[in-house]
């Protein structure tokens, strides 16, 4: 193949593959969950791209690490988070899921005296995982690449709007090396509070997937809806739905300081020191990784707390009106 000036390669893919692209940042998608994006998330997705950072480690890429620490914590914050929660830029939700529960797993089986990390799951003691009758396959999927056929998952029964029953939930103090992977429905939250605090106290780990659904959390109108939800060990979400930064922009959160780097960190005698700050590739399953918190943070600084969410009310009294053929949201009973 003979070079191509980068003028005629540019005109070529908007000749042959604009035309087949979904509108799915116009104002008139409504298919699936995905979100627009915000001018100044676009923008700094394109600073970011030219800028080129491999954002693995603070002594290297100092500039984007600390802009990524600080959108975490104001992520942790505006999701009313506990204030010991760590997180991770990844992927999407199926990562972010995979990624807090690999924490999950890694700290369960701690407690149990077996260490995943080094022996692996050959051997190790067993963990029961339980899920909703309705969680969405992207959990099955992260649960299956950790080791936990899905065969073997206790599947929990659900109400007629897809809410885990409460009174389904059985967990002893013998089962205390249960992570109990929940699901945030598209259109009902479980009952939290009634799941997470049996469940902690059995000492099982509780996971929540709230691709959508978490950033409930941002607005004092719609966090009753997710009441309970900042009980659990582990959460996972999307920017790239309801925050409406470009993709991808996945996030997993996990409670405890610490648990993520002890299923994450990694160490080489070629990588240069991590040095002081936080470096990414501790928190995450990549080391070479773009700097995905960029245009979060530019999301977040551009919105600010009230922006967000009047942003997040805005799109629900959208999805109540009638002429958009959505009905009327199911809240919790």
């Amino acid at each position: 193949m003979a070079p191509t000036d980068p003028a005629v390669v540019l005109s070529e893919l908007d000749t042959l593959v604009a035309p087949a692209t979904m509108a799915t940042a116009g104002p008139r998608f409504f298919g699936f969950v995905i979100g627009g994006t915000l001018p100044a998330a676009l923008a700094a997705n394109w600073l970011a791209a030219a800028w080129d950072q491999n954002a693995a480690m603070a002594s290297v890429t100092p500039g984007v690490a600390r802009l990524e620490a600080v959108a975490l914590r104001w992520l942790v914050h505006v999701l009313g988070l506990p204030a010991t929660t760590e997180g991770a830029f990844v992927t999407g939700a199926t990562m972010a899921n995979f990624t807090a529960l690999a924490a999950a797993r890694q700290a369960v089986l701690a407690r149990a005296g077996w260490d995943v990390a080094t022996e692996g799951l050959i051997g190790a003691p067993p963990v029961t995982v339980m899920t909703g009758e309705e969680a969405h396959p992207t959990l099955l999927k992260s649960l299956a690449l950790l080791g936990f056929g899905r065969r073997h998952i206790v599947r929990l029964p659900v109400d007629s709007q897809g809410r885990v029953r409460s009174d389904g939930l059985r967990v002893s103090r013998s089962d205390h090396r249960v992570p109990a992977g929940r699901q945030h429905q598209h259109r009902a939250f479980d009952p939290f509070a009634a799941i997470c605090e049996p469940a902690r106290e059995a000492g099982a780990w509780v996971h929540v997937d709230g691709a959508f659904g978490m950033w409930a959390q941002a607005s004092t109108q719609l966090a009753p809806l997710s009441r309970g939800v900042e009980i659990a060990d582990s959460w996972a979400t999307d920017a790239h739905k309801w925050l409406n930064v470009p993709y991808d922009s996945g996030l997993a959160f996990v409670r405890d300081s610490g648990a993520l780097p002890a299923a994450m960190a990694i160490t080489a005698e070629y990588l240069p020191s991590v040095g002081a700050g936080r470096s990414p590739c501790n928190y995450t399953p990549e080391l070479s990784r773009r700097a995905r918190g960029v245009e979060v943070w530019a999301a977040l600084r551009s919105l600010g707390r009230s922006g967000l969410a009047a942003m997040l009310e805005r799109n629900c009294r959208q999805a109540r009106s009638s002429r958009h053929g959505w009905g009327t949201p199911v809240t919790r009973s």
